[in-house]
């Protein structure tokens, strides 16, 4: 069995040679190159065509977000962010980076031996090395020196949603995982300002990164977002806004209140979609919107079922714009679905239900 190639992409040569040990004492992993630099990265990466990179984002010459912009727009490589995430900034760029198309970030090696980073780090590799990554735009859109802030294309629509039944919706509840920053961001980019209905957002991400991810997006998103907070009403239609779930905490509705809850892990998963789901499902109904995006495992896949039973509006992205056709896959085997749509097409579609509002 042909072993996995692997890029190794880091200024630390402490840090490179950790990560190659543990790559080389597990047999099936081979480092194909190394680099220090981001300019070195590119040239690789062209050169060797790895099944895989692993990608630092504080990289002298090209910093990890214009390297994972160009490789994404050019020869569109599996890339895991190996990255700090005590720096604001470099924080900030984590979130650009894996909406440029990087498949997931863990934070960097801790010193020392531990066995569950280790573990983590090469299960991580290994699931990132088999997806089929799609071509991003940004990095032939933008220049190569420090690109802008333009999002990533949604592949072209090939099925046309059909018009929605006529009726009123007071909210939309949108579910992701791998791949999830750049497909939130793509829908959010093509809402208006004033769109009317509050938005309620899972992204299964590492508690580490999670912190500033609502700052991040509210940058760069023309509706407001910043993070849930336990007791707070539920926001009125009219009230434009994202909500997201905070890190390790499930985000439920109860009693026209939200509520973040210390529950136990769901498909080991903490927020998990479908608690908030199910409880969109008992709360609201025929009033619900829900959106299930990109990702790996099955979380959401019933929660989605119970809102479309209870009469709600039930959308799941399809599997040529999907990073990882995962969660939306379960959504299809329950037929819990009543639209599956193509990424660019999912925003035009909640634009068409909210006027019905």
């Amino acid at each position: 069995m042909a072993k996995i190639r692997v890029l190794v992409v880091d200024d630390s040569l402490t840090v490179r040679k950790q990560l190659i040990a543990l790559m080389e004492a597990d047999g099936t992993l081979e480092v194909v190159g190394e680099a220090s630099d981001g300019k070195q990265a590119i040239e690789l990466c062209e050169r060797l065509r790895p099944d895989v990179m692993t990608l630092d984002l504080v990289l002298p010459v090209l910093d990890g977000l214009a390297v994972t912009e160009h490789v994404m727009a050019y020869f569109p490589t599996p890339i895991l962010i190996v990255s700090s995430s005590t720096n604001r900034g470099e924080l900030l760029d984590t979130y650009q980076a894996l909406a440029a198309g990087a498949l997931d970030v863990l934070d960097k090696p801790p010193g020392g031996a531990n066995a569950l980073w280790d573990q983590q780090f090469l299960a991580t590799l290994k699931r990132a090395s088999r997806i089929k990554v799609i071509p991003h735009l940004r990095g032939k859109l933008n220049s190569p020196s420090r690109p802008g802030r333009a999002a990533a294309s949604g592949s072209p629509a090939t099925d046309r949603p059909q018009s929605p039944t006529p009726g009123a919706y007071s909210l939309v509840a949108i579910g992701a995982s791998t791949g999830g920053p750049s497909a939130i961001l793509s829908i959010l980019k093509g809402l208006p300002a004033d769109f009317p209905l509050p938005i309620l957002f899972v992204l299964h991400i590492g508690e580490a990164f999670a912190g500033t991810f609502a700052e991040w997006l509210n940058g760069v998103s023309p509706l407001p977002v910043r993070h849930a907070r336990d007791g707070e009403p539920l926001p009125e239609p009219g009230v434009p806004g994202v909500l997201v779930a905070p890190a390790d905490r499930h985000l439920e509705i109860r009693s026209g209140r939200l509520h973040l809850v210390d529950g136990p892990e769901r498909h080991a998963c903490r927020p998990s979609i479908d608690s908030l789901f199910e409880s969109v499902a008992r709360e609201l109904g025929p009033r619900a919107i829900a959106v299930l995006l990109t990702g790996m495992g099955k979380d959401g896949a019933s929660g989605l079922k119970q809102i479309q039973t209870s009469g709600g509006k039930t959308i799941a992205q399809d599997e040529a714009t999907s990073v990882i056709y995962g969660m939306p896959r379960e959504a299809a085997r329950l037929d819990a679905a009543s639209h599956v749509l193509p990424l660019s097409d999912i925003a035009p579609y909640l634009r068409s239900l909210a006027r019905r509002t």
